[in-house]
């Protein structure tokens, strides 16, 4: 193995056409993924998805014409959500398969996810293995022979195994009745999200469905749910599902126009599932930053808890590893595993549905069984992620908070994994004091090593 790095917390990323997420580094790795996989399977196939992104293009022929280089075909689906790659590249029975995608970054970012063969994000183990291919020197030694190059095919019916596939999960129940309101934030289900929640019945109105390359989660979809929420108040609709970028993440807004985020998602459907006796071993997966009413709400109700750290590849992992078949994210990651191992807002917006359809409730009335306790986050650009440790400034500031909040309260301050900032997570019943608590801790970081 190597002690060189390519990959973060989820996959590469970085500002397209700055290192890493050049076409040159696309193609190597292509050619490193190709060496890894290209035996791990009878079939040698490799299949890649996109965002809507412009730089998405570049990024897709210089993979495309590594892995090809290598001996493997490559199957291009084109702009569909990242679940959707991942169940493909499971259904196919492919060697691998990638999604080019920021997620909710801007359209100036961009970034190379990749699945193993079981629609599951790599390991760091595996990663480190390609890691090892990427930065040695003999990759190119291993290049198929002239008669034994790769072939590219654009896969067409890539959307309609997709549709079918998420419209299944819900046993093609009949949402008619249901009026919807969809923000695809012009992203990579502009074209499949409303076409799925359309056949199931519902009176539906999209937005965001118009994607130019740089609009991506532009003042919509899950980063920015107040647009939906207004829609949704206006239209007098019964619910508002916010999509983000690549349809990993969602966030919903009830039929009064307030934002349900994942943590209440997780507890409506937690509920449901234990009272209907599909939840299995009585379980959830959640992560540091899950709200502690959420925590209070499943411990009132028999439901063990299960805490990763933050991102939804944690979380599957123990999910896999303890066989769960439900956890998420605040954020909006939601895995239902019985149908797809990674999140998938389209399916999760379904599984919504389909318990409001089932049981005749309002969104409102779902989540109300949860109390959330008030967060205050902030997301604060630093110059350098310098360990807080070192920092005594911010320590004696966490310090403090930490005996304010005494035990009805919690804090967490950690750097993002994807882009040069500090978050600041407090939560506490007095929203005031997690406010006022957060912006000290906040002023700390930003004294220290702000921007």
């Amino acid at each position: 193995m190597t002690d060189q790095k390519l990959f973060g917390t989820d996959g590469v990323r970085g500002v397209a056409n700055e290192h890493p997420m050049t076409a040159d580094v696309a193609l190597k790795l292509g050619k490193a993924l190709g060496k890894v996989f290209k035996n791990t399977q009878d079939i040698r196939t490799v299949l890649i998805g996109k965002d809507t992104r412009l730089s998405g293009y570049l990024f897709e022929t210089a993979l495309t014409s590594g892995i090809c280089s290598m001996g493997l075909d490559v199957f291009l689906v084109g702009p569909l959500p990242t679940p959707a790659v991942a169940h493909l590249t499971k259904s196919l029975n492919a060697n691998a398969g990638i999604m080019i995608s920021a997620s909710h970054n801007p359209a100036c970012d961009n970034g190379i996810k990749i699945f193993n063969e079981k629609g599951v994000k790599l390991s760091d183990l595996k990663e480190q293995e390609i890691e090892a291919a990427y930065f040695s020197a003999d990759t190119d030694d291993e290049r198929a022979a002239p008669d034994e190059i790769g072939k590219a095919f654009r896969m067409d019916h890539a959307q309609g195994r997709y549709i079918e596939f998420a419209k299944s999960t819900v046993g093609y129940r009949d949402l008619s009745g249901l009026k919807v309101v969809v923000d695809c934030a012009n992203g990579a289900a502009y074209a499949v999200g409303p076409r799925i929640f359309a056949e199931l019945g519902v009176d539906l109105t999209v937005l965001n469905d118009e994607p130019d390359g740089m609009n991506i989660n532009e003042n919509c979809g899950a980063l920015h749910p107040e647009a939906v929420a207004d829609q949704v108040k206006a239209l007098g609709a019964d619910i508002g599902i916010a999509l983000d970028g690549d349809s990993d993440r969602i966030i919903l807004a009830d039929e009064n126009g307030a934002v349900v985020d994942g943590d209440q998602i997780l507890a409506l459907a937690a509920l449901h599932m234990k009272q209907s006796g599909q939840l299995a071993n009585d379980s959830v997966v959640i992560t540091v930053m899950s709200n502690i009413g959420l925590k209070q709400l499943l411990r009132e109700n028999d439901i063990d808890m299960v805490t990763t750290g933050v991102g939804d590849r944690y979380v599957i992992e123990e999910m896999v590893k303890g066989g769960y078949n439900l956890g998420g994210e605040q954020s909006g990651h939601i895995i239902f595993s019985d149908h797809n191992l990674t999140g998938d807002a389209i399916i999760s917006g379904l599984q919504v549905l389909s318990i409001m359809k089932e049981t005749g409730k309002p969104l409102s009335e779902l989540v109300s069984v949860m109390q959330k306790a008030p967060q205050t986050l902030i997301n604060l650009a630093v110059r350098e992620k310098k360990p807080f440790e070192t920092m005594p400034s911010v320590q004696e500031a966490i310090s403090e908070a930490e005996k304010n909040l005494g035990d009805n309260g919690r804090l967490l301050v950690r750097y993002s994994g994807t882009e040069p900032i500090a978050r600041v997570l407090v939560e506490s019943m007095d929203g005031d004091l997690a406010a006022s608590e957060a912006a000290r801790i906040a002023d700390s970081i930003r004294a220290a090593v702000g921007t």
